[in-house]
């Protein structure tokens, strides 16, 4: 007879998830002392949207009243293709279909699963999409560590993966924290980030980093002090991953939502300055990308491209 745990990772492995891990749903008493301090230093940039309902994010009963489990489950994006080589670079978990749909719809079947298998509970299913300190959640469920930067590291699948989180009153035996630390000495990422964003004890200042500067700014100019460190960088960044030892054990997924668009992986700099507005919002509507709108895409080239010092 399995358990109520062993059913749901069982169902949550069939419906494509490549771990699941379980945690008592309590207070993060020391993320509130390191949130406050990443706010305090202005590190979110103008994420404003961060400064809000701090006790929900420290705190998954009051965001989910009743909350005894938090459930997370690592979702897997590494691609097998490449971009070409001149193509401006796109953060690989935006070659596919946007993965907060994706991942939605297998909460839902997993919601169901368990509805219908264990037993009527309450709780709810987030993807980035609300107040959750997701990579602490997946360390306090074994799933792996927090590396030098910010990223969950598993130690049989790397860092390419996403992460989603179930928070509900279904009362389930949690997993041990994934205590040790293996990134050593080790400090590829610090010293390969283009732009400094990587500070010390997994200290990240957002408001430096490639993925803030192309898709969460909304400014309409990318501030000058990065022009030329942008590593032709056009939506994202995976520099830190990319020369990750530990992504040398990541292998491509298998969902067919996340096969790379080909426009993404060919496209030229030229071809993307040209592309009109309705061409792009028809090709990239179930895109990820669209997040930064046509105009975001455009602000983005522009400033890779534009000759130093013009």
């Amino acid at each position: 007879m399995l358990s109520n745990k062993q059913r749901i990772q069982q169902e949550a492995l069939r419906l494509g998830f490549m771990s699941v891990g379980f945690a008592k749903a309590d207070f993060l008493e020391e993320d509130a002392v390191r949130l406050e301090s990443f706010l305090k230093n202005n590190y979110h940039g103008k994420m404003s949207y961060l400064e809000n309902h701090f006790d929900l994010r420290v705190d998954p009963r009051k965001l989910v009243p009743n909350a005894k489990s938090v459930i997370t489950l690592l979702l897997n994006y590494y691609p097998e293709e490449n971009q070409y080589k001149t193509a401006p670079k796109i953060a690989k978990y935006a070659w596919g279909n946007d993965y907060h749909e994706v991942i939605k719809e297998k909460l839902k079947a997993l919601f169901a699963y368990i509805n219908q298998h264990i037993g009527q509970i309450d709780g709810r299913g987030f993807v980035d999409s609300a107040p959750v300190l997701e990579r602490t959640w997946a360390n306090k469920s074994g799933l792996g560590w927090i590396g030098k930067n910010g990223n969950l590291i598993n130690k049989q699948a790397g860092s390419f993966f996403f992460i989603a989180t179930i928070i509900c009153d279904l009362e389930l035996e949690p997993d041990p924290t994934f205590k040790t630390d293996h990134c050593g000495t080790c400090t590829r990422c610090i010293d390969a980030c283009p732009t400094d964003a990587i500070i010390d004890n997994k200290r990240i200042d957002a408001s430096k980093c490639i993925s803030y500067l192309t898709i969460e700014l909304k400014d309409q100019l990318i501030p000058n002090e990065f022009e030329g460190k942008m590593d032709n960088w056009l939506f994202g960044c995976d520099v830190c991953q990319d020369v990750c030892p530990w992504n040398r054990f990541s292998k491509p997924h298998t969902e067919k939502a996340f096969k790379a668009h080909k426009e993404i992986l060919n496209l030229s700099s030229q071809e993307w300055e040209a592309i009109e507005e309705h061409t792009f919002n028809t090709l990239f509507k179930n895109s990820p990308l669209k997040r930064t709108k046509w105009s975001g895409i455009q602000r983005n080239i522009q400033f890779i491209t534009k000759p130093k010092g013009v």
